[in-house]
């Protein structure tokens, strides 16, 4: 039954962040009562992702470590620069937007590629370790990247932040870890199928609540709504294409390629959310709703050329 219930779910993903963000919307009055519970909600979810890592497969990995640097270099040097380079060039005068818009490329790579690299037949070993690293390092990279290219307009709560992605994601992620060691890969095996449709209804559950909070500033559709949203897509299309150019440029083989492209453009927006809501004024927030309106149709439409480029579709890349 759950693992018919997660096929069901991984054919719906596309639509699953739009869908919440229009019923945190429509249900907001009651909804945003709720946010105290999303930090935990999401904490469960990491865990859940965390599960089919272990240290020997990141070490495996670390052996060439090219593609990591190279997925590196993009997620934390190229799209951060590019993200502040739009909000100064757009949202000239507007810290907040132009903070929220940094806020969007500095934030971890989302543990839910792990499901597109997973459709698609790419290295999940590579996807593994690329979320695990970029994980614990975020409560460092984050706040610092933060401070670096905002910290003279908006102040930052490093410690904050901090705290706040190790709650949500960094303990979760070593205890999954750790549980998956002890247990030989007997809890993936085990309980892996069982939480993964819990972990797609969790991602519904957190865009909504998050998307509740900030209703008022998305409920009356203006010019600068419009705009944010416009250039919050426009950079999301092209981190996911600097994954795969790069990957092309390098000669890497499809599974690297495939891995490449969906770590290069998916981030962890919900915790991106959680800590905007968190700790700065909700303008800030605007940016990373706005990815989360369109990351899953953006994988989508990805996977859907990737697919068609090496002559896959879903159910032959499973077996890839």
């Amino acid at each position: 039954m759950l693992i018919r219930l997660n096929k069901v779910l991984e054919k719906a993903m596309p639509f699953v962040t739009p869908s919440a963000v229009i019923v945190g919307l429509i249900c907001s009055a009651w909804l945003h009562y709720l946010s105290f519970l999303v930090p935990w909600i999401f904490a469960i979810m990491t865990f859940a992702g965390s599960i089919g890592s272990n240290f020997k497969d990141l070490r495996n990995v670390m052996m060439h470590p090219l593609p990591i640097i190279a997925n590196f270099i993009i997620l934390h040097l190229a799209m951060p620069i590019l993200g502040w380079a739009a909000g100064s060039l757009f949202f000239q005068g507007d810290d907040l937007t132009q903070t929220g818009f940094v806020l969007l490329f500095v934030i971890p790579t989302g543990v839910v590629s792990l499901v597109w690299v997973t459709i698609y037949g790419g290295n999940i070993a590579l996807t593994l370790a690329l979320i695990l690293l970029d994980t614990l390092l975020s409560p460092l990279i984050v706040p610092l990247s933060l401070s670096l290219i905002v910290g003279a307009k908006v102040h930052v709560d490093q410690w904050d932040i901090m705290s706040g992605l190790l709650l949500m994601v960094v303990i979760p992620s070593l205890i999954g870890m750790l549980l998956n060691q002890w247990t030989k890969g007997g809890i993936k095996t085990t309980w892996g199928p069982r939480l993964a449709p819990f972990s797609k209804i969790g991602l519904f559950v957190v865009v909504a609540i998050n998307s509740s909070v900030i209703a008022p500033y998305l409920k009356d559709m203006n010019g600068q709504l419009v705009k944010v949203i416009a250039v919050a897509f426009a950079c999301a299309t092209i981190g996911y294409l600097a994954g795969w150019l790069v990957s092309r440029m390098m000669w890497w083989d499809r599974e690297v390629t495939i891995a490449l492209t969906f770590n290069s453009g998916m981030r962890n927006l919900s915790a991106g959310a959680v800590l905007a809501i968190s700790f700065f004024p909700p303008p800030v927030a605007l940016p990373v709703v706005a990815g989360m309106l369109f990351q899953q149709i953006l994988a989508a439409l990805y996977g859907q050329r990737l697919a068609k480029r090496y002559g896959l579709n879903g159910h032959t890349a499973k077996a890839a």
